[in-house]
């Protein structure tokens, strides 16, 4: 099952996934094929029998730092506003 989510990415690697959606497919409107053909690669690729088991360790693993919800939510409403700037 497919899953929509948004990502933020440098400008440098956009332009190089818009190219390899342009050159793949035809369009740049599958930058989401390309990312998923990249990451299923990259997983495939890592060794381990499920390649999920890698994601799951980064995510149930020792956070970095301790943000609360109320933190989160103002950081979240500021990223907004910069991104409507």
């Amino acid at each position: 099952m497919a899953r929509k989510t948004t990502i933020i990415l440098d400008d440098d690697i956009y332009i190089k996934l818009v190219n390899l959606s342009i050159k793949k497919y035809g369009s740049a409107r599958h930058i989401s094929k390309v990312i998923n053909d990249l990451l299923t690669d990259i997983l495939n690729k890592s060794g381990k029998k499920d390649p999920l088991d890698e994601l799951r360790e980064l995510l149930s693993g020792p956070k970095l730092a301790k943000v609360t919800p109320k933190e989160f939510e103002e950081f979240r409403k500021k990223l907004s506003e910069r991104f409507e700037s």
